[in-house]
């Protein structure tokens, strides 16, 4: 599912215009990378979360050349999946091999 699947999923599900829909999603995204930008943990009950995580520089090796280079620090997002979400995971997957 994309950006798109999912908000047609919302306008029918919730009988929304597309347009509406699309505002609500991506107001919701944005208000997630807000948060993160300003190193705000986001927590979405029975979700997961989402953080900046910070790398620290280090070396690396230029898969081309072999060349040491130096890799600068840099910030992410990392996603950690709820206990819920991964159970439900786990469960559907068991059920299927039955």
């Amino acid at each position: 599912m994309n950006k798109n699947d999912l908000i047609e999923f919302i306008a029918e599900e919730h009988e929304l215009t597309k347009t509406f829909a699309r505002d609500v999603v991506e107001n919701v995204f944005q208000a997630i990378a807000e948060s993160v930008q300003k190193g705000e943990e986001v927590a979405i009950f029975g979700f997961g979360k989402f953080k900046m995580v910070e790398r620290g520089a280090r070396k690396g090796r230029n898969p081309q050349t072999g060349e040491a280079i130096k890799i600068a620090a840099s910030k992410n997002v990392k996603f950690e999946a709820a206990k819920t979400l991964k159970d439900s995971l786990n469960t559907k997957r068991r059920a299927r091999k039955k």
